[in-house]
């Protein structure tokens, strides 16, 4: 296992091979560097792991989008990622975790209506659609100590 707290990165074998999945995880303050720091800690865990460059730019794109809705979102003081590789499902899970308090964001009225101008070029709003479309599944677990957000991607 890959652990770091508050930049210091320490590893650690898991304690039996034969039944832990490797891990990777990193805790970070929420300021505007966590997610850059964040995506950086997944590609070079993936490089580790021996994951090829399209599972590495997938789990850049959902680590930045994860952990970038935190920064902007949650008002949690630090952000957890968590990775998994999970080479019997053939997958590495991600899970950004957060001890923030989330409010759904209201659906549009009519989600098959064509966008109008305003929304078809708005900055924000597509993350958990681009983090959805990179994963084979997708959760959101909200609880009174927090929220985690996971998506378990392809290895291939």
């Amino acid at each position: 296992m890959i652990t770091a707290q508050q930049g210091h990165l320490t590893v650690v074998p898991p304690p039996d091979r034969a039944t832990s999945a490797e891990q990777a995880v990193c805790t970070l303050p929420v300021t505007p560097a966590a997610a850059p720091a964040l995506r950086h800690f997944a590609t070079t865990s993936a490089r580790g792991w021996g994951l090829g460059d399209d599972v590495r730019d997938a789990l850049a794109l959902v680590v930045t989008e994860l952990v970038a809705n935190v920064v902007l979102h949650s008002g949690s003081a630090d952000v957890t990622l968590r990775l998994h590789l999970l080479p019997t499902q053939r997958s590495v899970r991600v899970e950004v975790r957060d001890a923030g308090h989330w409010h759904p964001r209201p659906a549009r009225p009519d989600p098959a209506a064509p966008l109008d101008a305003d929304e078809g070029c708005a900055e924000r709003g597509r993350g958990l659609a681009i983090v959805e479309a990179c994963a084979l599944r997708t959760a959101v677990r909200l609880t009174p100590d927090g929220t985690t957000v996971r998506a378990d991607l392809p290895l291939g």
